[in-house]
């Protein structure tokens, strides 16, 4: 099997191509500009790419697309004071590669989408898969609606498939920051921290879900969105694993009472999915400090 990846040298996108890697599977990545030297454990292909292009995807079995614009650090609010132009590149470029993607013969197409399409339910609402999207924010409407546009686009031989992914954390790539180091700074120098809880997934359990999806009959995923979610994560509870390990002192912020809601991941469980829980996390935490 051969899989292309959109989006490759993020820090989402590069969980992708190293757990094919580690497989031994042929990887092409689509990106403006061929990876770094050394970026990845190993070889790749580089298809040149950027969304709104119609790249040449003959021979490839999969295609994960995860390529966004957006403000530099924002996906909420990531339009900044260019809504349309969000919005065009991230949705009709998007459907542009869905296009391409059925017209090559690719017979799985996997899109990164997020928990943001259900935004306007009240917080502590279980989510579940069946539930209508309710995005909130522009970065929810046109996940949501990059979603919509994949899914008529089905057909015999052709199986789209929504990854519903909840925040993805796990050592960053040779050169980038990882996703807390912001805040493990401002820990470190003893800045006061806002409480905040929220849902978190390792990046390395994200791919293994994409793996299943892959090789699962296209009968049981084709034109379905899939929750992908793992553990609830107290910033307090965070700092202290952070605390205990460097010998920090500093006061941690309190638990936060906010309720959360979370996604439920029965069709990845159906699947034989079963995320690290806190257990990956405390095993992350020396990589990320």
């Amino acid at each position: 099997m051969s899989l292309a990846v959109t989006g490759a040298t993020g820090l989402v996108g590069r969980f992708f191509v190293e757990e094919a890697r580690a497989s031994g599977e042929p990887v092409s990545v689509l990106t403006r500009t061929p990876p770094p030297h050394g970026f990845f454990p190993g070889p790749v292909a580089h298809i040149p790419y950027a969304l709104g292009d119609r790249p040449e995807l003959t021979g490839i079995d999969c295609l994960i697309h995860c390529a966004f614009a957006h403000v530099p650090g924002r996906y909420r609010g990531g339009e900044g004071d260019d809504p349309e132009g969000f919005m065009r590149a991230n949705l009709t470029g998007s459907v542009a590669l869905f296009e391409a993607a059925r017209a090559a013969g690719v017979a799985r197409v996997l899109f990164l989408s997020t928990r943001a399409v259900y935004g306007a339910y009240p917080p502590g609402t279980d989510l579940s898969e069946d539930m209508d999207p309710r995005p909130d924010t522009l970065y929810g409407e046109v996940k949501a609606r990059a979603e919509d546009a994949l899914f008529a686009l089905a057909a015999p031989g052709f199986a789209p498939v929504s990854l519903r992914a909840t925040g993805i954390y796990g050592p960053p790539g040779p050169g980038q920051r990882h996703k807390w180091a912001d805040l493990f700074d401002a820990f470190r120098r003893g800045d006061p921290i806002v409480p905040r809880r929220g849902t978190e997934l390792h990046g390395a359990d994200l791919a293994a879900a994409a793996r299943l999806i892959r090789t699962a009959p296209a009968s049981a995923v084709a034109g379905r969105a899939i929750n992908l979610s793992d553990i609830l994560l107290d910033r307090h509870d965070l700092l202290a694993m952070l605390a205990a390990a460097e010998g920090l002192d500093h006061p941690l912020p309190p638990a936060s009472d906010a309720p959360v809601s979370a996604m439920q991941t029965d069709r990845a469980h159906a699947l034989g999915w079963r995320p690290g829980g806190t257990g990956l996390l405390r095993t992350t935490l020396p990589a990320l400090r």
